[in-house]
């Protein structure tokens, strides 16, 4: 088993250090609140002084972090104190081009490197069912694929430095657009009389089916395990559709291409979070498309 050192501890990097230990690796975690890395701990994690400290010793480093500067950061940090040959991973969702600058980095010490964001929210996390998409070069992923497999189901390679976060984006472009359409189709439904459960079982067998329907229906009782059936606690929060849709809309603008169902998921979004719901799960969006009726 490997020696992994994990940077990143929140509500992802958290249960995902956990199954790498439930695993048999030895993880070595830090994470700058104090609290995260006593979790940690608890798992059976051992937790480092720093970040540098953590990856000490390691042939695999993860990171976990918020943003494309808190990536680089970081990697400026610990790739130059990491073995060379190691490998190391960046979890994260952040901007194509800071990927890229994070991919180079490593390569200029002797490292292996994978962008690989994650599909599957905070359930996936903790139940090791994530989705990996990932960037990289044939050699690096296939020194990743090992370690991604004891956190999820589903590993893809994308394509070069930089895919597996291109990938990310444009899924959550789909899926944040996705969910807005069935917000909107339940909140007609309602106001023609259809039940919930009518229109479900008719749009989940014919061609309105969608993932956001059938797995995550915004409406409490036709897919129990949705959030909708548990006052919408996030397993993928709002304001982090937010972020996805603006790092969507960021790379449409430098890459010239047209998103206008994007730009307007990110503007109706974006209205959500600033109406104090950035905490609400996503398909909570349908209670924003409701109270806009009339307006």
């Amino acid at each position: 088993m490997a020696a992994i050192g994990f940077i990143g501890l929140g509500n992802m990097g958290g249960p995902m250090a956990a199954n790498l230990v439930k695993a048999g690796h030895k993880v070595v975690a830090f994470d700058l609140v104090e609290g995260l890395r006593n979790q940690a701990k608890s798992d059976g994690a051992t937790v480092a002084e720093s970040a540098t400290a953590a990856v000490e010793g390691a042939e695999v480093v993860i990171t976990m972090l918020p943003a494309g500067k808190h990536v680089l950061a970081v990697w400026s940090d610990v790739v130059p104190a990491m073995t060379k040959g190691a490998l190391i991973i960046d979890c994260s969702t952040i901007d194509v081009q800071s990927a890229k600058q994070a991919h180079a980095l490593a390569a200029k010490h002797g490292i292996g490197s994978v962008d690989a964001p994650v599909s599957g929210g905070t359930g996936g996390a903790k139940a090791a069912t994530l989705t990996f998409m990932c960037g990289g070069d044939e050699i690096s992923f296939a020194a990743a694929k090992p370690v991604l497999e004891k956190m999820g189901k589903k590993i893809v390679h994308c394509g070069g430095a930089g895919a597996g976060q291109a990938a990310k984006i444009c899924n959550n472009m789909i899926l944040a657009v996705s969910m807005i359409a069935v917000g909107e189709a339940f909140t007609l439904a309602e106001k023609l009389g259809l039940s919930h459960q009518a229109l479900f079982d008719v749009a989940s067998t014919s061609s309105g089916q969608c993932w956001a329907l059938t797995s995550y229906c915004p409406v409490p009782g036709p897919v129990p395990a949705s959030p909708a059936n548990n006052d919408y606690k996030p397993g993928f929060a709002s304001a982090l559709m937010v972020k996805d849709l603006t790092l969507a809309q960021d790379a449409a603008h430098a890459s010239g291409a047209a998103t206008p169902l994007g730009r307007h998921a990110q503007e109706i979004y974006r209205a959500f979070d600033a109406a104090g719901h950035g905490g609400v799960d996503f398909s909570g969006i349908i209670n924003h498309i409701r109270s806009l009726a009339g307006k």
